[in-house]
């Protein structure tokens, strides 16, 4: 976690498990979006920073989640996969070299301070997407915001050692160009080929350039937040679940499927080797930071409501409520799965593909008749699934 990669990141495809995860992250994307729409619009319950405070805690359920399904599924015990997660954990934050530890007393308050740093890093963006919707048009926020793909790129080559590469960079620009074509390919008020943008409005929007700036810097800080995690978080890229078969190990006939595992061989004192379940580490993880949001980012919550910048108030009836859990359990999903996927594939590759997104929501806005079709739309998805389908050849 703290101990620097020497190594240039080599994404890897990491099994079929992998591409269900990558499945589901563009889906829960799509359903998160639709829903908060809902709520913010049709149910009337404009309250941002609580929604981001509900939603980002209940992250923290990510990890007994997945510990639930693989004592559900598995033989393994609790104190084993406990063991591993302790045992990766404490050689990332006391040693450069992994697969050694040298003691087996793990280092509390270095893992609490990189979880608060990765929470805050996490929530910094988030919280200016939120602040820059009420100064800028949300047309602008949705095609800078989505231009954090190309940021991912440029750290990755600074940080990451990786080289520049004339088709990654296409691939990534693509991309970009698509999702400007998309929001802003049909200027006229009655256009609807923006699927994120055109249903929420912006009753004004006072200073446009000092949105635009916040929604830029937010996308700076994410996709070097991506970048970040990959390098000093993430399992080192020689631990990650890759395509041979010789880096797998099957459960057993008895239980139940074929949940594919990745054997860390840490050495610990007592040189046991221990296998960690795929994105157990990712999730572990993930679910700290939403404790963290929970503890922590209630403070600022009271804030807002002291000076009335935004009243707290709980929904006034069951639809809403249901509408929020939704949100809590497509984001919970959408962020488990895209934490796991920046250490399986890298930032590039996972960002870009985060892009298939706009084009799902695109889909399921022409599916609810909320948007019309127009060649504007059609020709910015063509360039996000081109530009991804691109870069994952070319990188793997």
């Amino acid at each position: 976690m703290a101990c620097e990669r020497e190594s240039p990141v080599t994404p890897r495809l990491g099994g079929k498990t992998a591409l269900v995860t990558f499945v589901a992250m563009i889906f829960a994307f799509v359903g998160e979006t639709q829903l908060t729409q809902y709520v913010q619009t049709t149910l009337g319950y404009q309250h941002s920073f609580f929604l981001f405070y509900v939603v980002h805690s209940s992250f923290a359920l990510s990890f007994p989640l997945h510990l639930g399904y693989l004592l559900l599924t598995t033989h393994r015990s609790p104190r084993t996969m406990m063991s591993g997660l302790s045992s990766i954990i404490t050689a990332q934050l006391t040693l450069r070299d992994p697969r050694i530890v040298h003691s087996s007393r793990f280092p509390l308050s270095r893992f609490l301070v990189v979880i608060l740093v990765m929470t805050a890093i996490y929530s910094i963006p988030g919280l200016l997407w939120f602040i820059a919707v009420v100064y800028a048009p949300v047309t602008d926020v949705t095609a800078i915001w989505n231009a954090n793909a190309f940021f991912a790129y440029v750290f990755s080559v600074k940080l990451l050692n990786l080289k520049w590469s004339p088709i990654r960079m296409c691939a990534v620009c693509l991309a970009t160009v698509g999702v400007l074509t998309i929001v802003y390919g049909d200027s006229t008020p009655s256009s609807t080929t923006a699927p994120v943008v055109r249903r929420t409005t912006v009753a004004q929007t006072s200073a446009p350039l000092f949105g635009d700036i916040l929604t830029l810097v937010a996308s700076v800080i994410y996709g070097l937040y991506q970048v970040l995690y990959k390098k000093y978080a993430a399992l080192p890229s020689d631990l990650e679940p890759a395509a041979e078969p010789t880096q797998y190990s099957h459960i057993p006939a008895s239980a139940a499927g074929d949940e594919e595992i990745v054997s860390l061989p840490l050495l610990a004192s007592n040189q046991v080797t221990h296998a960690l379940p795929f994105g157990l580490h990712a999730n572990f993880l993930t679910a700290s930071m939403g404790v963290c949001t929970l503890f922590v980012l209630w403070v600022p919550l009271t804030a807002l409501h002291y000076y009335g910048i935004e009243e707290f108030a709980l929904p006034s009836n069951m639809v809403t409520f249901v509408a929020i859990a939704g949100i809590c359990i497509t984001g919970v999903i959408f962020n488990a799965s895209f934490m796991i996927l920046l250490g399986v594939w890298g930032p590039i590759v996972t960002s870009v593909g985060s892009l298939l997104t706009i084009v799902l929501t695109l889909i399921s806005d022409l599916m609810l008749g909320s948007v019309g079709l127009t060649a504007w739309g059609l020709l910015g998805a063509g360039m996000i699934v081109g530009a991804f389908a691109v870069l994952a050849y070319d990188m793997f």
